[in-house]
C-alpha cells in the first residue's frame, strides 16, 4: 500500500486524486450536513493499494473504483456498520 495525502471533507481533493475518485468524493461530501456547532469536517486519506486508488473518510466511508472506472461508495465493513 502506498500512502497519498490526506484533506478534509468539502474542500476540493488534490490533483492526485484521480477525476472519477473526485466524482465519488464530492458527491459523499454532498450528503455530509455542516455541523451546527462548529465541529472540524472528516478528512479524507488517498492510499494506493495494486495500483488502485483509495480514498477512506474518517467515518469510515470508502471510494474506490469499479472496473469500468466508475467511482463506487460504500462502508467500512469493519467498522460495524458494514
Amino acid at each position: 500500500m502506498q500512502l497519498g495525502t490526506r484533506w478534509t471533507s468539502g474542500d476540493e481533493p488534490p490533483q492526485a486524486v484521480p477525476e472519477a475518485l473526485r466524482d465519488g468524493v464530492r458527491a459523499v461530501d454532498a450528503t455530509i450536513p455542516l455541523d451546527q456547532l462548529g465541529q472540524p469536517r472528516p478528512r479524507w486519506t488517498l492510499t494506493w493499494l495494486e495500483g488502485k486508488p483509495i480514498a477512506e473518510l474518517d467515518t469510515g466511508v470508502i471510494v474506490t473504483l469499479d472496473a469500468d472506472g466508475h467511482a463506487v461508495a460504500r462502508n467500512d465493513p469493519e467498522d460495524g456498520f458494514g
